[in-house]
């Protein structure tokens, strides 16, 4: 257990976890950490839209600017336009301030390299060994201080890197899109994005005010979109997180895919296309079953990772993958994007809609997933897994469900939540399984 960094950065209660102090500290860490060679260091920094962001963002400024790195604000922008920002601007280091699809008391903050790609777990604990040490005696001089400017431009760079990812001939002249943005990081550039492009563009959850992101809007709030998309007929919703690197598609009957079902697209048509530079693709534990069938009956292979994007990445990167993600929308594409995209996601998906002339419903279903349950037990303190009584049940689960299903147990990376997912062919077999285990773990943790 690391004591600041989760499965994603690092996250919590904006003046709880998250206080000037730690971002300060962060910074300077961070600074220490990545500034090599004798140039002229400087560190992108990005954010959504919390009122929190304010504060954290200067106070991350204070402490790379007293290490002597210059600093470049980018404001709000997605968390992958930061990525890709970090390394087209040649920066040693880029930053953004959010907690993803938590509403706006929560925040955090994620590091990538100079590369675009987010830190490994040595990096990580590297810095985290270097927040609580004396980093006074490493403060730059008075003379090589860093200095911060905002920069005004980054938006139609993004927008302009997005477009690029489709090929030149293909518009999306014909499409009445919905997009919501969640009132977060992509309430600007998303809409203009799709727009230029050609599609008639309804954008919800571009207000952002501070209080407003991910409340009752977005990827993991998607009724407002669902409305939307059926009271305008509209052919596709779109709705992105907080920090737009995972979407969530609604057809234009209103019914919602998830990222499993958007991977089964984008493989497909890339494999159509001889895209994939491996016969397969890459996703966590927790995609469902249906998803490693259907690939196996279309030639490909399905590798499975630790729950979080930065895994599936690291995989893809080890084994030659380009493309990979999360149930939850996280899409990795990696011959565009060094993290998940929600944006490049969605334009990917709709070039195989606008190339096919089908509905996106029909597109989209791939395969019939299989019954999963997922149920999360919260506890205090110590290690429920590790009791005889939690042990014994979770073997005999497994032996119930058998070789057509899958049990998966895995503690949350932010907080103190034991997860427990069941799939299989038979719905009430899982229903049951899935309990039995919650309440042995539930015992274990009383």
């Amino acid at each position: 257990m690391r004591k600041y960094f989760g499965t994603d950065g690092i996250r919590g209660r904006a003046n709880g976890l998250i206080t000037p102090e730690l971002a300060l500290k962060v910074g300077q860490a961070a600074g220490v950490v990545f500034q090599r060679g004798d140039h002229r260091h400087r560190v992108v920094i990005g954010k959504d839209t919390r009122l929190s962001g304010y504060m954290i963002e200067t106070a991350l400024v204070a402490g790379f600017t007293a290490m002597g790195m210059d600093v470049l604000l980018l404001g709000p922008m997605p968390t992958p336009a930061v990525a890709m920002l970090t390394r087209s601007m040649r920066a040693d280091l880029g930053v953004m301030i959010s907690a993803s699809h938590n509403l706006y008391e929560d925040n955090g903050i994620k590091l990538f390299g100079p590369d675009g790609f987010k830190l490994n777990d040595e990096v990580e604990r590297s810095i985290e060994a270097l927040i609580d040490s004396e980093l006074t005696p490493r403060l730059a001089s008075a003379s090589d201080l860093g200095r911060a400017k905002r920069i005004e431009s980054v938006h139609a760079r993004y927008i302009e890197f997005a477009k690029r990812t489709l090929p030149r001939q293909v518009t999306l002249d014909g499409l009445r899109v919905v997009v919501d943005c969640a009132n977060g990081a992509a309430y600007r550039v998303a809409p203009e994005t799709l727009w230029e492009l050609g599609a008639e563009v309804i954008a919800i959850g571009t207000e952002p005010d501070g209080f407003n992101i991910n409340r009752d809007v977005g990827s993991t709030a998607p009724g407002a979109l669902v409305s939307k998309v059926r009271e305008l007929r509209a052919d596709i919703g779109i709705a992105l997180d907080g920090d737009a690197d995972r979407v969530l598609i609604v057809d234009e009957k209103g019914q919602m895919v998830d990222g499993d079902q958007l991977m089964a697209v984008v493989a497909r048509s890339w494999q159509e296309d001889e895209r994939l530079t491996r016969p397969g693709l890459v996703a966590t534990v927790m995609s469902n079953l249906g998803l490693e069938r259907y690939l196996g009956g279309i030639g490909l292979s399905l590798a499975r990772t630790a729950v979080g994007d930065r895994y599936v990445l690291e995989h893809m990167r080890q084994n030659g993958y380009n493309l990979g993600g999360e149930q939850s929308g996280h899409i990795i594409m990696s011959d565009y994007v060094t993290t998940g995209d929600g944006l490049v996601a969605a334009l990917q998906l709709l070039a195989v809609v606008q190339r096919l002339d089908k509905p996106v419903s029909e597109v989209c279903h791939c395969f019939d997933p299989l019954p999963q349950i997922l149920k999360n037990v919260r506890y205090r303190s110590g290690d429920p897994l590790r009791q005889q009584t939690v042990v014994t049940a979770i073997e005999q689960a497994r032996e119930r469900l058998g070789e057509g299903g899958r049990l998966v147990i895995r503690p949350s990376g932010t907080e103190p939540v034991i997860r427990v997912m069941a799939e299989g062919d038979d719905r009430s077999l899982v229903v049951e399984v899935v309990d039995e285990v919650v309440d042995a773990v539930s015992r274990a943790a009383a």
